[in-house]
Formats: structure tokens, sequence, C-alpha cells
């Protein structure tokens, strides 16, 4: 049974999951929001004025009730939900005033159709894919296909004078992933056992090609050829993952952590050449030694070896003492082609955070990749598939990364304002590139040094994409980094500058910031409580938090952890 304080926190919630099922259904959707279920994004005629109304009315609300509220708990997830409804206003206007915003119906669908057909969900559940499927494809009462609605809203935009295009690759990019992700979607459909969705996945299918010939005779002629966002749209980016200092101050931090790190790796490598009898003593060259050391099999014995490394993980943790751990087992599998096309890297997909009915987070894994539009076949990198890599990766994406962080939320009963409106990627990737330095020590040699360069690489991140936003690097020269200082396969370097610069700008700045600022306030801890600091301790009472953002996170531990000495074993 829920407290009373977060029973009336969740109440307060209500106009916000409204306003969120009304602005992005889909996101809204895999948060577990199952209000979200049936809609789909909405850009008929007015869709900004009906958000702003929502917004409104959310805010409204939450005011009210903050000024009279006296629980400090409400009034924290209040300043919370506020927080949420101006970030997505505040965004929508900053597109508005610079950009026209390439509207990928494909990816919107595949999204929409994947997350209700999770193979863990109950029946009912997934039958609402059907029923989205067709608001999609504009066969619901009074409904508007999805592609007729964004080539009006397209259009619309592009006749306002002052906006600038959707970067070139970006929309080529689109163009070439559009038929994988519907194939995606059929493939889906096709082993769910779900009947009477054929006609409205063809419709779509045709209403998709028409709006793809429009993307390339309209839209690509506008395309812009500088990759570099507005600045005040990339400030909004870095903001609403968490981020909150200039980016040239970041990028600076970022490079004196690469130098730092870099040196430790320089260390380390001849120690990992002569035990593994290698001819170099250079961190590169042992790298690309140990990338040849390729798990080979099928896709199931490729699961099967991280499972049994996974075990191994978790059989230190415990012997350490680092964290509690979940009792029931982690879940890993390989994503399909159109996974990988809309997410081409090693990712978690966490359970619903709320409404959840025995879902478990998955820890998925891109083999095969589609290649660089205008390009065929497919693509396949060597960087996470040698034995070396597999802990740390393993680590961040599962046990006692992202899937411990999210089964904890569930565990531990929190507020529809922390489990969902909280989330921050500075919080969420901060804590996985963390559980990867906690394990570190108790890695064999050469996996301490894979872990090494993965912390290179997020520092990497940290000021690759801010000097790509600021013209200081190209995205040819990003490209090339990557692959000669971090030792990264042309295909995962190409999806790296893609996620930089168009994909998701400003994100993958959120490990290192993150990490940074979780491994500060450990320290902070530490010389606090002294001999009475426990790791464990620590770490839990972190996870228990939920995803704040980290100035909360910072006053959590301060006034409740070592405010009360709370370094219990």
């Amino acid at each position: 049974m829920k407290p009373d304080w977060i029973r009336r926190s969740d109440e307060l919630a209500e106009p916000v999951v409204t306003l969120f099922t009304l602005a992005a259904p889909e996101t809204t959707s895999s948060l577990g929001l199952t209000q979200a279920d049936a809609a789909t994004t909405d850009l008929r005629e007015g869709w900004r004025d009906r958000i702003r109304e929502a917004a409104f009315r959310a805010a409204e609300t939450l005011r009210a009730a903050g000024s009279s509220e006296g629980d400090a708990r409400v009034r924290e997830d209040i300043t919370i939900l506020l927080t949420a409804v101006d970030d997505l206003v505040r965004g929508i206007d900053v597109y508005d005033r610079h950009l026209i915003v390439l509207i990928d119906v494909a990816r919107i669908a595949f999204a929409g159709v994947r997350v209700l057909l999770d193979e863990q969900n109950p029946r009912e559940r997934k039958q609402l894919a059907v029923t989205r499927l067709r608001r999609y494809a504009g066969l619901e009462s009074n409904g508007i296909p999805l592609a007729r609605s964004a080539e009006a809203e397209t259009r619309a935009r592009l006749a306002e004078p002052g906006l600038i295009g959707p970067y070139v690759l970006e929309v080529r990019t689109a163009l070439s992933l559009g038929p994988v992700l519907l194939d995606g979607i059929g493939a889906l459909l096709r082993s769910s056992g779900l009947e009477g969705w054929q006609d409205a996945y063809g419709a779509l299918r045709a209403q998709y090609d028409d709006y793809a010939r429009f993307v390339e005779a309209e839209v690509l002629p506008r395309a812009r050829t500088d990759h570099r966002l507005p600045r005040e749209v990339y400030a909004y980016r870095l903001h609403d993952v968490g981020v909150d200092i200039p980016p040239a101050e970041l990028a600076a931090r970022a490079h004196a952590a690469f130098d730092a790190i870099s040196t430790q790796m320089q260390a380390l490598a001849p120690r990992v050449a002569a035990e593994r009898g290698f001819a170099s003593n250079d961190y590169r060259d042992v790298i690309r030694d140990l990338k040849r050391e390729q798990i080979h099999g099928d896709a199931d014995e490729i699961v099967g070896f991280y499972r049994r490394r996974l075990e191994e993980i978790e059989a230190i943790v415990r012997r350490e003492n680092l964290v509690t751990l979940p009792e029931r087992p982690a879940r890993i599998r390989v994503a399909s082609l159109a996974e990988s096309a809309e997410i081409p890297a090693a990712h978690m997909n966490p359970a619903p955070l709320v409404g959840n009915t025995g879902q478990v987070g998955e820890f998925v894994l891109p083999l095969d990749v589609p290649p660089a539009a205008g390009a065929t076949g497919t693509d396949r990198s060597d960087d996470f598939t040698h034995d070396a890599v597999t802990w740390t990766l393993t680590a961040h994406e599962a046990r006692p990364g992202h899937e411990v962080q999210f089964d904890r939320m569930l565990e531990g009963g929190l507020s529809l304002a922390r489990a969902v409106f909280a989330f921050n990627s500075v919080n969420v990737e901060g804590w996985a590139l963390y559980a990867e330095q906690i394990v570190l020590p108790y890695m064999p040699l050469a996996a301490q040094l894979c872990s090494l360069q993965m912390r290179l690489h997020r520092a990497a991140r940290a000021f690759l994409d801010p000097e790509l936003q600021s013209g200081a690097i190209t995205p040819e020269a990003a490209h090339a980094f990557l692959e000669r200082e971090i030792v990264y396969s042309a295909p995962f370097a190409r999806s790296e500058v893609e996620r930089y610069t168009f994909r998701s700008p400003g994100q993958a700045t959120s490990y290192f910031y993150g990490y940074t600022k979780l491994v500060a306030l450990r320290a902070e801890a530490e010389a606090a409580l002294g001999a009475r600091f426990d790791a464990r301790a620590f770490h839990d009472f972190v996870l228990d938090q939920g995803l704040v953002p980290p100035d909360a996170l910072r006053a959590a531990v301060l006034e409740r952890f070592v405010g009360n000495g709370a370094a219990i074993s």
C-alpha cells in the first residue's frame, strides 16, 4: 500500500500525465503510463495550442497545491513536476523559433508499436498495438494518417520565414532507415499472434512511401549542410539531459579527464601486453589485439557468453559488498535489425516504472546494424563482441548499472514524479558509468584496460559533442579521432558522430558529467563520515532516490545519509 504522501503526489501528477500523453504518447507508454497506450503523436492543426493549454492547467494545479502543501516530500515532487511541464513547453518554443524539424514517421511508428508488443506485456496491452497502428494509418474514427499530418505540419513550417531546415545527413539517414523500421513493424506484428492488423499495416506502408517521396522532393532540397544546431537549441538540449554548465567548461573538463585516463591506460597496457604476449605496449595496439579475440558463434552463443560474464560480475558484487542486487535473473538478448536502426548501440530497455505487471529490464545487444545512408547490406562492428569488453559493458547496461537502478525503483515504491518525471540522463548515465568504475578493480587486467577505454570514450563524448556544435571539429575529424584514439570500428564511429550531430545532440555528454558529479558526491560523503562510511549503504541510498537531478541527489545524501550518519552495512 502506498504511503499517504505518495498517493497525494501521484494525484497531483495526473494533469502532467495527461499533458505528456498529449505531447509524447509513445514515450509516455514506454515509461509504463498505460493511459497513453492507445494514443499516437498528434500533429493535427492546433497541436501546439492544445499542449500549451494542457500545460497551463497542469501548472496552475501544481502551483495552487504547492502554496498549501505541508509535506516536504510532496513539495519536492511538485517542483519536479513543474520543471517537467516548463521544460516541455520551453522545448517546443525553442525549436519553433529556429528549426524545421524532420518528422520521422517510420521511427515514431516503430517505437510506438514496439513498446506495446514487448513479449513481457500482457495480451491486453499487446492488443492495443493494433489500435495504435490503426491510428497511425488514420483508420480510427475521425482519424488523420500520421504521415499526412506530418506532411501538412512540415509544409506549414517550410512556409515560415527565417527557419533553417534539418541536417542533410539526418534526412538521408531517415529515408534510408524508413523501410527497415517499417519492416520491423511487420515482423513484430507477425510474431505477436494478433489478428486484424494487416490492412492498417498495408495502409501505413503506402502512406509512408508517399511521405518519403515528399521528404525527398521538398525537404531534402531545404536541408542544411551545416550539422550545427542554433546555439539556443543546443543549450536547451544540454539542459534537457541535466548538464548545467556551459559547453566550453564541460569540454575543458573532459579534455583534462581524457588526458588523465589515457595516461592510466598507457601505464596498464604493457602489463596486458606481457600477460597476453602482444608485441606492442601502446594501449591502442593492445586494444586492437584484444579485439581480435572475438566471441564466435550465433546470437544465442553470444548472449550465453554475456550471461556467464554477468554471473561472474554478480559474484564479485556480492563478495565485495558493493550494492544490493535483485534476486531474480537479468534478461539479455540481441537486437533486431530494426531495433538497431532505432538505437545503434548496446542499451537497456527498462521495465515500465509504473503499472508494472512483472516486466523486467532487458540488456539489448546490437550485432548487425544498417549501413550508412546510400549504402547496401549491413555493417557489423567488432567493438562489443570480444572477451575483454564484456566485463564493463555488462556492468554498465545490466548489473550493477542500469538494470539494478531501474529495478530498484520498481521495488522502492517511488512517486510518479520521482519514477517518471524526474528522469534525466546525467543521473541515469552517471550511475551506469560509475557502476563500471566500482567493478573495475576486480576485473582481469585486459578487462580493466577496456573499462578504461569506455571511460576514455565518455570523456571524448563530452568534448566532441560540444566542439562539433561550436565548429571546433568537423564530423570527419571526429570520426577519425574515434577510430584512432578510442580504437573504435568504422561503423560504430559513424553511429557516434550521427549521435552527436543529429540523433541526439547533447545527450552523450551526460555520461561523463553525471559520473564526475557522483564521484565527487561519494568523496564528500566519505570525508564527512570517515570510518563510518559504507559503500553498499551509500550505493543503495543513491539508488533509492530514483532519477532526481544531481543537486537534489546531493541534498538528499548530505541531509539524510551523512546527516543521519547512515553508513549502515
